[in-house]
């Protein structure tokens, strides 16, 4: 069977806006949160996020003409930058690849054309808005004409297209796909309504030490900005052009629990079966997972089902097995999270260091597995999963593994 390998990856974050800036902020354990800039924020219970770096806005002019520019919102702007520098890592020539074979295929929930963008008009509103604009301007900018489309499942969505980007080359429909996504829910009317389902954190005194998953003090998820871009390629395609490989998506798992649309299944229950089809699909077995991206967002009953779902799978092995939650670090990127988490998990396989999981100062004695707390470790790994679990009962799972 053809294997789907990885052979770019580009994402911006509160930590960084290049991939080397990000990953030597996650190995020191920083966090990117901070009081919330982009609008006035103080008649709001929480008042921070993880935003993107102020000078974000000297660095798209760099990549989008000015025209496009005012067509797209911040997050589509990153998106598109984080797709350019993909494909330049990548190394790939378009022009010497059957376009009609090369698809994009994004996780999307909203563009973020909120009442916090600023530039929207009258004339761009629409463009601005299209649930599909970011897919779309990467596949007008390679003039690819396979498959460009969007897919939303709230916080799993990147995940899902990852996912169905696999499933392309798999069955060899596709050469390569550019998968990713982009999100940024920071503006006042998703975080009232966040707030009034007790979902976000309100530590706002101290803002970098808000996120904190598995503690036993943790009072909700952060909000993220953020983007992720990989270019997916047949391990065939990329070796008739010489490509350095990064790494193997070896499968995946999405699965609905049908429960309830904010709450994960009693146990863990939902989150288990995931994790089993996923190493059922990728063809792994539970020995051989050496370290596990966790979904992690420091809720009450996700990181509890988590924690349970992990024991009920690996069994004794569940405490040997390293897990760590960036979202610690860079907040929840809720459309982007996907994405976002492959890239630090393929990271992590290719340098052989595990990020932590940060702010772990109050260890929950229900949550008794190996978080890798507060300082990244040095270890090989060969086989990794990435966790993404949302609202609506949408799991995926991936699993990556080191190339050979």
């Amino acid at each position: 069977m053809e294997k789907v390998v990885v052979t770019g990856m580009h994402m911006i974050t509160s930590l960084g806006l290049d991939m080397q800036s990000n990953w030597e902020n996650l190995k020191a354990g920083k966090s990117g949160v901070k009081k919330i800039s982009l609008f006035d924020a103080s008649s709001c219970q929480t008042q921070i996020a993880a935003e993107l770096p102020a000078e974000f806005e000297t660095l798209w002019p760099n990549y989008i003409k000015k025209r496009a520019a005012d067509q797209m919102t911040r997050m589509t702007k990153a998106c598109f930058v984080c797709a350019k520098e993909a494909v330049k890592q990548s190394g790939i020539n378009f022009d010497e690849t059957d376009r009609n074979r090369c698809g994009v295929i994004l996780g999307v929930v909203t563009t973020a054309n909120t009442s916090a963008e600023k530039g929207t008009t009258e004339q761009n509103r629409i463009l601005k808005s299209m649930n599909n604009a970011m897919s779309a301007w990467i596949s007008l900018e390679y003039k690819l004409q396979g498959p460009n489309f969007t897919v939303s499942s709230a916080c799993a969505s990147s995940a899902y297209a990852i996912g169905l980007g696999y499933d392309m080359i798999k069955n060899g429909a596709a050469d390569v796909v550019i998968v990713g996504g982009a999100d940024s829910i920071v503006n006042k009317e998703e975080i009232d309504g966040f707030n009034n389902l007790y979902a976000l954190s309100t530590e706002n005194d101290n803002p970098e030490k808000a996120s904190k998953p598995f503690s036993k003090d943790r009072d909700g998820f952060v909000i993220g900005e953020g983007a992720g871009v990989l270019v997916l390629e047949s391990e065939r395609h990329a070796l008739a052009r010489n490509a350095e490989i990064i790494a193997e998506i070896a499968g995946y798992a999405t699965s609905s629990e049908a429960y309830n649309i904010m709450a994960p299944m009693k146990d863990g229950e939902g989150i288990a079966h995931a994790l089993e089809l996923a190493l059922k699909n990728a063809g792994v077995s539970a020995s051989q997972i050496d370290y596990i991206n966790a979904h992690g967002t420091s809720t009450t009953l996700n990181d509890k089902y988590e924690t349970l779902a992990i024991k009920k799978v690996f069994g004794k092995r569940a405490y040997q097995i390293p897990i760590s939650s960036s979202k610690s670090m860079i907040g929840h990127t809720i459309g982007a999270a996907g994405a976002i988490e492959l890239i630090i998990t393929i990271q992590t396989i290719v340098n052989g260091v595990i990020t932590p999981t940060i702010n772990l100062d109050q260890p929950d004695p229900e949550l008794d597995l190996d978080y890798v707390p507060n300082k990244s470790r040095n270890q090989e790994v060969k086989c990794a999963l990435s966790n993404s679990f949302a609202f609506g009962g949408h799991n995926a799972v991936l699993v990556i593994k080191k190339y050979n």
